[in-house]
């Protein structure tokens, strides 16, 4: 009895298979939330999003922000996105790809945004977050800081955190740490 109820699941999910192919995957909450912020993406210029496991994966993707004005302009920063099954409910966790000299991002590549931890709401969506990414490289705070280093020399001398960030953007030792070449 409990074979002919599989059989005529089998059926039923063959049958709403149009192309008579291999049976599609359920997708979760999250994944038809997901897919649906993805497609209403708008994004600035400056950002773009990537699959790198391919279109098939939405759970996981990269944005990049190549900002066009402040202490950053020029580079291109990467970040890479896992989101969870259970989202909205839960942020997606987002780190930084590169190590980057920045008061809101720490070596490890973790970002401090208030809406990826206590501000996060179910009615937040990617493109929220990524224009979170884009203000943090537009106006860096350094009242919130993970790197407490880069937030000091941002609070006390802007200038030379001016000379820090492209020393780092240029592939150069600041504070003892190395940095990848952003331009």
């Amino acid at each position: 009895m409990i074979r002919l109820f599989k059989v005529k699941e089998t059926q039923k999910e063959l049958a709403r298979n149009s192309n008579g192919g291999t049976p599609t995957k359920k997708q979760s909450a999250g994944e038809l939330r997901l897919h649906k912020d993805i497609t209403e993406l708008n994004l600035p210029n400056c950002c773009t999003i990537s699959f790198p496991n391919g279109k098939d994966d939405l759970m996981n993707f990269e944005v990049t922000i190549s900002p066009e004005d402040g202490y950053y302009a020029g580079g291109a920063f990467q970040f890479s996105f896992k989101v969870s099954p259970v989202y909205p409910h839960d942020a997606p966790k987002v780190k930084c790809i590169p190590k980057v000299y920045h008061p809101n991002i720490d070596y490890e590549g973790n970002v401090c945004l208030n809406i990826l931890r206590e501000d996060w709401k179910p009615v937040l969506n990617i493109n929220t977050i990524i224009y979170g990414l884009y203000h943090l490289f537009a106006e860096p705070n350094y009242e919130d800081p993970l790197n407490h280093e880069a937030a000091e020399v941002l609070k006390n001398d802007p200038k030379a955190f001016e000379n820090n960030v492209k020393m780092a953007m240029s592939g150069n030792y600041v504070g003892g740490a190395i940095y990848t070449h952003f331009y």
